[in-house]
């Protein structure tokens, strides 16, 4: 055991019982998460939400997104803690639960942070997670395919000036046709950053576009 190890031990998120340096959670406060037992190639409550925004093949949520629950506290600290290797177990956990052998996609791509905000915070919270889906799952990942153009969400809009915001919030950086594709991201709240992306892809070409969320709202 490193000396580091002992002196700031790693805690469970939930109960603060000191864990091994590779968990996030101990064995008693894991059980606690609401895992979705969602079926990539079968209709879900995912899919129901982006088929109103989007024409989407498939979509996968690995955990419920509670206020309080141990699932927003994982997210929390990977994407706000400087804790960039939780992605990782997160993606393990992905993994066991993802059976992508009816409709395996060509490309997994991320959503972007604007580089302001990527230069604020040091890491996009998403990349070390697709990168070992990437890894595992053996289907290659793209984190710059997809361009984000503002640095923040205005407030207050009518919805004519969002719509017209959210037609303008990314952009394709690629030529890309015929791809089936899964967007990946970390909590599906009101699905519109997702359905921004989602649109600009399908606009691109011949392509097919699928979900992939940490946790959904």
């Amino acid at each position: 055991m490193f000396l580091v190890d002992l002196l700031f031990p790693n805690r469970c998120l939930e109960c603060n019982r000191i864990i091994h340096s590779d968990e996030v959670a101990c064995e008693l406060c894991f059980d606690q998460i609401h895992f979705t037992h969602h079926q990539f190639s079968e209709s879900n409550i995912l899919t129901e939400k982006c088929r109103l925004l989007f024409p989407v093949e498939n979509a996968f949520a690995l955990m419920q997104f509670e206020e309080e629950s141990i699932s927003q506290k994982i997210i929390h600290r990977l994407k706000y803690g400087s804790c960039e290797k939780i992605g990782k177990t997160i993606a393990n956990w992905t993994v066991g639960r993802l059976d992508l052998n009816h409709s395996k996609p060509d490309l997994l791509v991320t959503i972007p942070l604007h580089p302001k905000k990527l230069k604020e915070r040091g890491y996009n919270q998403l990349h070390s997670f697709a990168d070992e889906l990437s890894q595992q799952l053996k289907i290659p990942c793209n984190h710059t395919l997809i361009k984000r153009h503002f640095y923040k969400k205005a407030q207050a809009q009518k919805n004519k000036e969002q719509r017209i915001f959210n037609e303008n919030l990314f952009s394709i950086t690629q030529n890309i046709s015929n791809q089936h594709l899964l967007l990946i991201d970390d909590v599906f709240t009101t699905g519109n950053t997702m359905s921004a992306v989602a649109w600009q892809i399908l606009k691109a070409g011949n392509n097919k576009v699928s979900v992939l969320v940490m946790a959904m709202d």
